[in-house]
């Protein structure tokens, strides 16, 4: 791989630690950024929305989407109201969200998706 491959998450999320772990079976090298701690750099999270959508960037699952305020929830209609709340909420963010060595950016964890990937 040209560059170095980014997860992007919450450490004590179910889903990230599943990533890493796979990730760590492969023997593939990465770094971590969480989220709580450093924040989302927001050309990142753009890039991310233009890569994947913003529809699918942004997780309405989530337990922090679903404790917002109704009116904060109706007002994201496009990828700018989506990437203010994705901002100012970084829970929202459906992880891991991982920027490949390839250029490549997958959002979610889906083994058989990462395995081509990670094989390129």
């Amino acid at each position: 791989m040209s560059k170095t491959t980014t997860v992007f998450g919450i450490p004590n999320c179910d889903t990230v630690k599943k990533a890493r772990k796979w990730l760590d079976e492969q023997a593939i090298t990465y770094t971590f950024h969480d989220f709580k701690k450093q924040g989302v750099p927001p050309e990142h999270l753009s890039q991310w929305m233009e890569a994947a959508g913003w529809e699918k960037v942004l997780n309405r699952q989530g337990t922090t989407w679903r404790k917002l305020d109704e009116a904060l929830k109706a007002g994201v209609h496009d990828a700018a109201s989506a990437a203010a709340v994705m901002q100012e909420h970084t829970s929202t963010i459906k992880r891991p969200v991982v920027e490949w060595g390839t250029g490549a950016v997958t959002v979610g964890f889906k083994p058989e998706e990462w395995q081509s990937i990670a094989t390129k």
